[in-house]
């Protein structure tokens, strides 16, 4: 296996396009993709690539992927400055990084569509 895409529905193209390129680093890679595509190609600094979808949105349900970083603290931050509003305040892990048990320390952006993106690095 050489690489994973994940493929994330969306209810609203040009909401989650905002979100993932304006707030979350991701950059439209496709040359023929627009907010009117049913699929969209994001990428994130060459490293990682992400699909949304229209498709199927009548039967919309959320997905999970963990993303590896160097310093989730400063990851945090930088999208707090941009405006991300995480919205489950019950939620620890969406208010700020987190210490897990499992040597992780994370946090979690959930967007409008439920789908959610795990930022963590290893605890030294």
């Amino acid at each position: 296996m050489q690489q994973f895409i994940p493929l994330f529905k969306v209810k609203d193209m040009r909401r989650a396009i905002r979100h993932y390129t304006e707030v979350l680093d991701f950059v439209m890679t496709w040359p023929d993709d627009t907010p009117d595509s049913p699929v969209v190609d994001l990428g994130h600094a060459g490293e990682m690539e992400l699909q949304i979808t229209t498709h199927e949105a009548d039967r919309l349900f959320g997905s999970v992927v963990y993303v590896w970083v160097d310093d989730v603290d400063a990851l945090f931050a930088k999208f707090i400055s941009r405006g991300l509003h995480n919205d489950k305040p019950n939620s620890p892990v969406h208010r700020g990084p987190v210490d897990q048990t499992w040597g992780r320390r994370e946090f979690y952006v959930t967007d409008a569509d439920g789908n959610t993106l795990r930022y963590c690095q290893l605890i030294k």
